[in-house]
């Protein structure tokens, strides 16, 4: 009798380990977590692929901890930063400007707000948000402070546009020679 029990046990416990709704000879992983297991915070996830340069996949963890979490100043500031880098300059904006009015001493979303806005060209208003980002963080971020320092002189010199204008295209002559000839 308790050979037979022990069979059926042994024979029961194999199929729990694919999933119910999986081959037990599946090629692929099982599907599903583990049940009442936490997953992972979608901001530590992005803020992750962010530092690898894989800024589309850190929106979306981004939108999965929005998700979970709700839309917090984090939230709103990591989606700006990623819609920044996205090259998203309208989204990120929009974005940034929600975190700031969420929490108005929140450094880095008034940072890369300035950020976006020196990318727009309204040089005015993102050094003005550049001196309140460098106050609230007590002048402590080097970041913070090149980014004032860049856009006090863009604001004192006017004419000088780090963007060439012109548009310039290189001509190959022969071996090693070019000319550079305007389009204008």
């Amino acid at each position: 009798m308790t050979i037979l029990a022990l069979a059926l046990v042994i024979t029961g416990c194999q199929g729990q380990t694919v999933g119910p709704t999986q081959k037990p000879d599946s090629p692929y992983a099982p599907s599903g977590g583990i049940r009442g297991a936490e997953s992972v915070d979608g901001l530590i996830v992005g803020h992750r692929l962010m530092s690898a340069g894989e800024y589309e996949l850190a929106l979306k963890a981004y939108l999965r901890s929005a998700a979970d979490h709700g839309i917090t100043v984090d939230v709103l500031s990591a989606l700006g930063s990623a819609n920044l880098k996205l090259g998203r300059l309208g989204q990120a904006e929009r974005q940034l400007r929600q975190a700031v009015g969420k929490d108005e001493t929140f450094v880095p979303a008034w940072n890369n707000l300035g950020v976006v806005l020196m990318e727009k060209g309204e040089v005015a208003e993102a050094a003005r948000v550049f001196r309140l980002a460098f106050g609230l963080d007590s002048g402590q971020s080097a970041d913070i402070r090149e980014n004032l320092r860049l856009a006090l002189a863009r604001l004192e010199n006017p004419d000088y546009d780090p963007v060439n204008e012109n548009n310039f295209a290189l001509m190959r002559r022969g071996q090693g020679d070019f000319l550079l000839l305007s389009t204008l």
